[in-house]
């Protein structure tokens, strides 16, 4: 969690405290650790950036000092858990109306410690009349950057960042953001910045970007010309009366012209023949709601004509737009999509950004940390410290007016290793890591937010007992449960807040607030009581298993993966069991499983599969800690280890509810290899390799994993791919193509989502595929 600066100060805080609806210490966080500034001031709203270093708790495992303890014999834990302060690298981004400027200044300047900034990145329009207000209160060298620079740079990190930044805009869909997933490449694309004209620009590389042509006709024209017209002098007002005006009063259509013979000529007779062509025949006076919605068409449709031909010129299928013409304003978008689409017959695409405000703000500050490498790392947004994107009908204020008093805020955490795609996808451009969009199926989306809803209490309780020598982890959790209740309402009303709505957003959205209140890993002493319990029967189910004969033993190693991922607290139908009834253990879990057929079966083929050749190497991501990891996963590695398949076992780089972590596999498999030859000599000679996956979720996004995770399955030409359990084989991943052998494993732990599917609770999904000759 980001340690807080003191609120109030000096007078700028008290004034800006009296005036927004966020406590300011919410809004300007962790500023006594503050490293870096950057700013970007617009006409009418100022976006901040600036880098700090946050301290925040994590739970460590480690292996008791003492070595070659036996837990067969010792009632002790199989490691010991501490937590520990560690510190990270966070990005804070906040926006802002001008008006705010001098009291977000004066707070600034009162809760700056010992701060090594000496300069602060400046870029817009406004950083040349704010030059010296900026340098007199916060007594940095206001540094001016390129604007162009800035937007490109800013565009480029988010959309390598932030997987669901890009989204069409469909007026007549609900809801009407429609996200697209990111590319792993995201060049080349074009960018058309809108503000008093246009720019376009084509953006070939990080850094290779060329202006390629523009218009004088823009945001300013619109606005000129809207002032003229309509006697309104204010930009967001114009909009407000375009939203509300029927521009067919002034503009003169095809059917005006050609009456019914329109549809000879392929033509419909809405399209608009003439922009206010009538107002030169008509013998009446228009209304200002007229002509402004006139004015944004004729100003909407020669952007969107213009964009069009220079997309297509340059082979470029993908279009951003961005300036202050668009802002979130619904009825800009609605008009350049439909230009764009028009114009294109479909092919090319208009897209618009969550944080399209924030580009110019993040592209100054990555020039003014270059030093630091930022572009080496990955960023992820944290979820629990940010604004989501709003919606608003045409009848309402946009975005930015309807927060008046408000600041929007955007945080981003530097992730320890580079993510990339997993090599073994098929087609990484098409892969969409979730099975369902719950932004679109809204029964699906109603009941997991229900579900999520109900589910509050037993996570508050479980993170006050994780932490039972603190004297504020009440305290603590019950800010936990405000926060993460707040984000369940605000995605009841604006499921897009955040992107595409889905079960992971949400459990990870959960894991942020929990991390936000200091709550790392709520449940390290159950998954240490578990491992160490898992690890007393480990023997005794590798003899069990060895006593078998081939067959035999191949489908009793796969009904101990199945029984080993019943045990998943996340689920309710679980932890209620787990809960009432202590003794309940890895055979009580088998006879809970489906009788074959199960819902889906593929265990026949796979069967015959393992009749051949051995494979070279298998990836396999675990997910739950004691009996899944120990007497389910580690048997299957030993056979697969003992055909002669190299492994690489993938676990959680950081804790998400029981799953194991890369930290825990460690201890474990120190463990096991002290009772196991066969897993003894794997990991002696490199065969069985035990990595983190870069993630922190219950579910998988196999686009973002560790760098380190995707050399070493280059390195050694994995051809089979085992991903088990709800979350990451059925939550995500379920359609996901791969270009190897895969094999997704599952017990279904949810009544409603079996029912879905067509089986009951405890239905099996076992799911091998090989890819087509």
């Amino acid at each position: 969690m980001a340690e807080r600066g003191a609120s109030g100060g000096g007078s700028g805080g008290d004034s800006l405290d009296k005036s927004i609806t966020l406590p300011p210490d919410e809004i300007f966080r962790n500023l006594e650790n503050a490293k870096r500034f950057a700013i970007d001031i617009g006409g009418s709203l100022t976006k901040l950036a600036y880098y700090s270093t946050v301290q925040h708790k994590v739970a460590k495992v480690r292996s008791f000092d003492h070595p070659g303890k036996d837990v067969e014999q010792d009632h002790e834990p199989p490691y010991e858990i501490s937590v520990q302060e560690e510190i990270t690298a966070r990005l804070h981004f906040i926006k802002f109306e001008n008006t705010y400027m001098e009291a977000c200044l004066d707070f600034i300047r009162d809760h700056l410690v010992n701060t090594e900034t000496k300069v602060i990145q400046a870029t817009g329009g406004g950083a040349y009349k704010f030059k010296d207000l900026i340098e007199e209160k916060l007594r940095l060298k206001v540094d001016k950057e390129d604007v162009m620079t800035c937007l490109i740079k800013g565009c480029n990190f988010v959309l390598k960042n932030i997987p669901h930044e890009a989204f069409m805009y469909q007026k007549d869909s609900d809801p009407e953001f429609r996200f697209q997933t990111n590319h792993p490449n995201i060049f080349p694309y074009l960018l058309v910045n809108i503000g008093s004209g246009v720019s376009i620009v084509k953006v070939e590389t990080e850094d290779r970007f060329e202006w390629i042509g523009g218009s004088s006709i823009g945001g300013g024209t619109f606005w000129g010309l809207g002032a003229l017209l309509t006697k309104t002098k204010k930009f967001d007002e114009l909009l407000q009366l375009a939203s509300k005006g029927r521009h067919a009063n002034v503009d003169m259509l095809v059917q005006d012209i050609y009456g019914g013979a329109h549809q000879t000529l392929g033509l419909s007779g809405n399209l608009i023949a003439s922009s206010f062509g009538k107002s030169a025949t008509a013998d009446r006076e228009f209304s200002k709601e007229d002509m402004a919605k006139s004015l944004l068409h004729m100003i909407s449709n020669d952007i969107g004509q213009l964009a069009c031909l220079y997309a297509r010129l340059h082979g470029l299928d993908r279009v951003y737009f961005g300036g202050f013409f668009i802002r979130g304003h619904p009825v800009t978008m609605r008009t350049i999509t439909y230009s764009i689409n028009f114009f294109s017959k479909g092919e090319v695409q208009a897209l618009f950004l969550r944080h399209e405000g924030y580009l110019g703000a993040i592209g100054a500050f990555l020039k003014g940390a270059e030093q630091d490498s930022p572009n080496q790392y990955s960023w992820g947004e944290n979820y629990a410290a940010s604004s989501g994107l709003m919606s608003t009908s045409p009848e309402l204020c946009p975005t930015q007016r309807a927060r008046s008093g408000t600041f929007d805020l955007l945080e981003m955490d530097r992730l320890e290793r580079p993510l990339v795609n997993l090599p073994l996808l098929l087609d990484p451009s098409s892969y969409v890591p979730d099975t369902v969009d719950l932004t679109d199926d809204a029964l699906a989306r109603q009941y997991w937010l229900t579900c999520f809803e109900e589910a509050l209490d037993g996570v508050v309780k479980r993170a006050v007992a994780s932490q039972p020598e603190s004297v504020d982890a009440a305290e603590r959790a019950e800010k936990f449960r405000q926060k993460y209740w707040s984000k369940l309402q605000t995605l009841r009303h604006q499921p897009f807040a955040y992107g595409t709505l889905t079960v992971r957003s949400l459990l990870d959205t959960r894991e942020h607030c929990l991390n936000e209140f200091n709550f790392p890993d709520p449940y390290s002493k159950v998954k240490q009581k578990e491992n160490g319990l898992a690890l007393k029967c480990f023997q005794s189910v590798t003899r069990s298993l060895d006593s078998l004969g081939w067959e035999e033993r191949q489908l009793a190693l796969v009904k101990g993966l199945l029984a080993g991922n019943v045990f998943d607290w996340g689920a309710k139908a679980v932890s209620d069991v787990l809960e009432s009834d202590p003794q309940f253990g890895f055979e009580e879990a088998k006879r809970k499983l489906q009788e074959r057929p199960w819902l889906v079966d593929s265990y026949t083929k796979w069967l015959q599969r393992l009749k051949g050749p051995p494979h070279k190497c298998a990836l396999i991501f675990a997910d739950n800690s004691g009996i899944d990891i120990i007497l389910g996963v580690f048997p299957f590695v030993r056979e697969l280890l003992f055909r002669g398949t190299e492994v690489i076992l993938a676990c959680n780089s950081g804790p998400a509810l029981n799953d194991v972590t890369y930290s825990e596999s460690l201890i474990v498999a120190e463990h096991i290899a002290a009772m196991d030859p066969i897993i003894c000599s794997a990991l002696r000679e490199d065969r069985l390799l035990l990595v983190q996956t870069g993630s922190s979720s219950p579910c998988l996004d196999l686009s973002r994993l560790d760098k380190g995770l995707a050399v070493l399955v280059r390195e050694r030409g994995a051809d089979l791919v085992v991903i088990e359990g709800m979350g990451r084989a059925i939550h995500t991943n379920y359609h996901a193509s791969l270009c190897c052998e895969s094999l997704k494993l599952a017990v279904v732990k949810n009544a409603w989502l079996a029912e879905r599917l067509g089986g009951q609770l405890f239905s099996v999904i076992f799911k091998y595929e090989a890819p087509a000759e």
